[in-house]
């Protein structure tokens, strides 16, 4: 994750939504047990923090790829956005 991506997640004052999650009751029991274990001040704060771990990995995991970084590449030595869209389409083809 880039250094600005980084910090930008890490404002506090981001905007917030809700989101409506179904789960069983049983793990919602054991995220309000393990929470305050773990330094949270609840379940929510917890969910959030998996989520965000996960996310992170994720993103990272995809920026890294090597077609991706390939492509960055091949842009920073002149290679025509419209080459590379034609030539990513013919690889689906």
């Amino acid at each position: 994750m880039k250094m600005t991506d980084l910090k930008q997640r890490l404002r506090r004052d981001r905007p917030m939504t809700t989101v409506t999650l179904r789960m069983p009751e049983d793990v919602i029991e054991d995220l309000k047990r393990i929470a305050p274990l773990l330094g949270y001040s609840g379940y929510q704060p917890l969910i959030r923090a998996y989520i965000g771990q996960g996310l992170r990995a994720d993103l990272e995991r995809l920026d890294e790829a090597p077609i991706a970084r390939l492509i960055e590449k091949l842009k920073d030595q002149g290679v025509s956005e419209e080459t590379l869209t034609k030539a990513l389409a013919d690889l689906s083809a």
